[in-house]
């Protein structure tokens, strides 16, 4: 039996893939992964899907997630950057060490000066964003693709759309720049 380098390669992962696709009925499966806690939001979604790549059979192991989605995680990235000039000892809730220790006073703040910041950077519309694919064929299963798209929901319509259109070589992405704030109604 063959070893593989990278088991997202291996015939076999691919088979069981290819079956498990089947029974569910669709070209993909969704994957587990308690890493993101947004794949309830329906904004995003962590799913694998066989294909082709470079002429050799392969699992793609896909990220697919809204462009509004991707918007917020760079405002709220670059936020946090700029808070933490003035801030240096603020770290967000969601990279916490156990024994992180801040004041309240000194978080409340940080916070305050987050969501200002937050609010600028949208009114001045300094983050643009578009659809994309980005490619990852050093993944350690499989090729990864990172895919953002203009929708307002990551569906199974939406997936399968995608995944028609990647598969065919016919993907049309739209590279208009948008821009998004967070009290627009979604």
């Amino acid at each position: 039996m063959a070893t593989y380098k990278n088991e997202g390669f291996n015939p076999e992962e691919i088979n069981a893939l290819k079956e498990e696709c089947q029974q569910e009925g669709k070209s993909f499966v969704y994957v587990e992964d308690d890493d993101l806690d947004v794949l309830e939001s329906g904004e995003c979604v962590h799913i694998q899907f066989p294909g082709e790549y470079q002429g050799q059979e392969v699992i793609f192991d896909a990220l697919v997630y809204t462009l509004r989605l991707h918007h917020s995680s760079l405002v709220y990235e670059m936020a946090v950057e700029q808070v933490q000039k003035t801030f240096p000892e603020y770290v967000p809730p969601e990279d916490r060490k156990p024994n992180y220790k801040i004041t309240p006073e000194l978080e409340e703040e940080a916070e305050t000066a987050l969501t200002e910041i937050i609010d600028e950077i949208e009114e001045t519309e300094t983050v643009k964003v578009q659809e994309h694919v980005e490619v990852d064929n050093e993944f350690d299963y499989g090729i990864s693709l990172d895919i953002c798209l203009n929708v307002e929901e990551v569906t199974d319509e939406v997936i399968e759309n995608f995944i028609r259109n990647f598969k065919a070589n016919s993907l049309n992405l739209d590279n208009t720049l948008y821009s998004f704030t967070s009290d627009e109604e979604a």
